[in-house]
């Protein structure tokens, strides 16, 4: 029998184009992720997290294999069932990296010798260690830790009490649950001995109220970089969170690069003086959307400079989807050029992500890569000649690829997934173009059933992205392929509000959301009428997050749709604003509080127009969803239709969280899919469901 080794292309498997089937909403069981890709100092390997489902734990496990970046096969390192972050030490010889224990459970640093041996644990805390980062020499490494120093007192803690005493406007976040403002994360550092025969004792270095992130080490290994908001209470200011240095051996912090924005992202350069970063501007007055701009700041002194300040789209961002790795991702920063000429960043143009290659004095931006698809995460050898990267398109979730940087040439080292897509029939969605109410264009996609019949008309599901500062684009999606393969065209644009068009078309939305980006969405709609493709008799509209905003506004404002599905959605801004995970303070979104400005609140409100809605309506929500509460949204709305007699249902799942789509557990996200299919199947297609019915 022949065995499956993740990565390597078994191209032997391929099958005849008869014996396909369609795709189903259980092959996510089967579905592989790749992330974080690191290629070694000297370019000849690359390790990368690979992520598979655990369908005996409903949920995830990460395991570490390396290739050669030559091509070859892949070979594991790591046991897991989680194991993520790696990190080469300088020399490439040995490997840091992240291995938690059960779910839940905090990390601790292992290093890996790559000439043979096991993993050894390196850190021993009560909350772990995250994202490491080697000194210079080798000899160190410096991580992120929420521990405390009376962890190591059980009885205090076992005395603790568990009543939560808040005094933040912000204490809670999507996902981490309740925020423990007693335990920001701060840096650590501790010794690598050649031979790590047991943990290691490790020193803290950052201490006080304010967390720390972005640990990157100087070039003589003398001090660390970090971002950090110095601000006990940020949800009054814009963004400000600023760049630091601190002496490895301890002392003052020392503020090295600042802008009127969010610093993230920082990268040296192979000199040491310069830094760059990622930051968005704040807007004067306040935006609801500013483009993120590179960045490059000299230490020791001078004003910032803007390199992309002229690149009107998205820097250091890319197209979403369902189908991103639902664990062990991280986010991608600047690269230095090793002569300090260029800065290679990645960024998103019309539903597409491509690396450029950006001039460190005029701002002259190249591009790296291009292509329909979205280059979603990428390393590269210190001197930047060769990158691991990793690439996503519509009919395929995601492989790593090798780019030389001089030739721009992407050479495919693997197809993790071709065991079960070559057994998939599977289409790429159609991209279009169309003129709105005002002559604005808008982009789309419509995902059409495998082996689309031309004289046929489809029954249509609109499927609105959320945001709604987002955007749809070149990647692959799991939940439209399914429509697709129950019979549906699916249509998911990008309306006006959406990211990858410029910086006004993202910010045209702001104090009028959900509003014109409605008149869009129904354009799309008419365009696709018009063009013979869809049965407008046959149609429904979903949703999730600011499209479950815009679910709810458009069956308000229109009968034409047979069904809705409403999902981690909002009904009542009133009620968001008093509960979401976040502040609405800034004027971003709205100009003033609930009770200073009502009218507004009311008026583009989705709840407020209940009483127009006659469509049958689905409302999925999650029950832990802290970013959009339920109680703020689907609930709301399922109430409200329930009292109107008007066809409704709410699914909720336990557990979940707003990520629900995207990294919930297996056996939900499968679920998720059959009640959505399900009820436009009901509601657009007329058959006899009765599960939704009131028994």
């Amino acid at each position: 029998m022949r065995r499956y080794i993740p990565g390597l292309a078994l191209f032997t498997l391929t099958l005849l184009a008869g014996d396909q089937r369609l795709i189903t909403s259980t092959d996510i069981y089967k579905f592989h992720w790749l992330a974080d890709p690191q290629i070694s100092p000297d370019g000849s390997q690359i390790v990368y997290t690979y992520v598979s489902v655990n369908a005996k734990k409903d949920g995830y496990d990460t395991t570490l294999y390396m290739i050669p970046s030559a091509g070859g096969a892949p070979r594991q390192l790591t046991a897991g069932p989680r194991d993520a972050s790696p990190r080469w030490s300088p020399d490439g010889k040995r490997l840091a990296f992240v291995r938690s224990g059960a779910e839940r459970e905090p990390g601790q640093i292992y290093v890996l010798p790559l000439d043979g041996g096991e993993s050894r644990q390196l850190t021993e805390l009560a909350k772990g260690g995250s994202s490491p980062a080697w000194a210079p020499d080798g000899q160190s490494l410096a991580f992120g830790s929420t521990t405390l120093g009376s962890d190591a007192d059980k009885k205090k803690d076992e005395e603790k009490s568990d009543v939560r005493v808040i005094n933040r406007a912000v204490y809670r976040s999507n996902g981490a649950g309740y925020n423990d403002p007693e335990r920001p994360s701060h840096i650590w550092i501790v010794k690598v001995p050649a031979i790590i025969d047991a943990p290691q004792k490790a020193r803290q270095l950052t201490m006080g109220r304010f967390g720390e992130s972005d640990i990157t080490w100087s070039r003589d290994g003398a001090k660390l970089f970090f971002t950090s908001n110095r601000d006990l209470e940020p949800y009054y200011k814009p963004q400000a969170s600023e760049a630091y240095s601190i002496p490895v051996g301890g002392g003052e912090i020392t503020s090295v690069a600042k802008v009127a924005g969010g610093v993230r992202n920082i990268a040296l350069d192979a000199s040491g003086s310069r830094l760059s970063f990622v930051a968005a501007l704040n807007g004067n007055p306040v935006r609801s959307h500013s483009q993120a701009d590179l960045w490059v700041s000299t230490i020791g002194g001078g004003q910032p400079k803007n390199l992309t300040e002229k690149f009107d789209n998205d820097i250091n961002s890319g197209a979403g989807g369902d189908q991103s790795p639902p664990r062990g991702g991280a986010s991608a920063k600047p690269v230095w050029s090793r002569d300090g000429r260029f800065v290679y960043i990645n960024a998103a143009e019309q539903g597409r992500g491509n690396l450029k290659r950006v001039d460190a004095e005029t701002g002259a931006i190249t591009d790296l890569t291009t292509g329909d698809h979205d280059l979603y995460s990428y390393s590269a050898t210190p001197d930047a000649s060769r990158f691991a990267v990793a690439i996503s398109t519509t009919t395929n979730i995601g492989d790593l690829y090798t780019l030389d940087a001089a030739s721009g040439k992407l050479t495919r080292l693997t197809h993790i997934n071709e065991t079960l897509f070559s057994d998939l029939k599977i289409s790429e969605p159609e991209m279009i173009w169309y003129n709105s109410f005002d002559g604005k264009k808008i982009q789309a996609w419509v995902q059409f059933p495998p082996d689309r019949d031309p004289s046929k008309k489809y029954p249509l599901i609109l499927n609105i992205h959320g945001g709604p500062h987002a955007a749809y684009g070149y990647v692959f999606d799991h939940e439209f392929q399914w429509m697709a393969a129950k019979g549906y065209a699916v249509l998911y644009p990008n309306p006006r509000g959406s990211t990858s068009y410029g910086q006004d078309f993202a910010n045209v939305i702001q104090y009028h959301y959900p509003g014109d980006d409605y008149k869009d969405l129904m354009a799309g709609v008419d365009e696709l009428i018009k063009r013979g493709w869809v049965d407008a008799s046959k149609m429904g509209v979903t949703g999730g997050s600011g499209g479950g905003v815009l679910t709810n506004w458009t069956i308000g404002h229109t009968d034409r749709f047979k069904a809705a599905v409403s999902q981690r959605s909002i009904a009542d801004w009133r009620d968001f604003w008093y509960t979401a995970d976040f502040t609405l303070f800034q004027a971003t979104w709205f100009r003033a509080a609930p009770w200073e400005d009502e009218a507004d609140f009311k008026a583009r409100s989705p709840i407020t127009f209940i009483d127009k809605i006659k469509t049958p309506s689905m409302f999925i929500e999650g029950e832990a969803d802290m970013r959009t509460p339920p109680g703020a949204g689907g609930e709301q709305m399922f109430r409200a239709l329930k009292y109107r007699h008007i066809p409704t249902t709410m699914v909720q799942f336990p557990g979940e969280t707003h990520e629900l789509s995207r990294s919930g557990k297996p056996k939900h996200r499968v679920e998720r899919l059959e009640h959505m299919v399900g009820w436009f199947d009901k509601y657009v297609m007329g058959e006899e469901i009765k599960m939704y019915d009131v028994q």
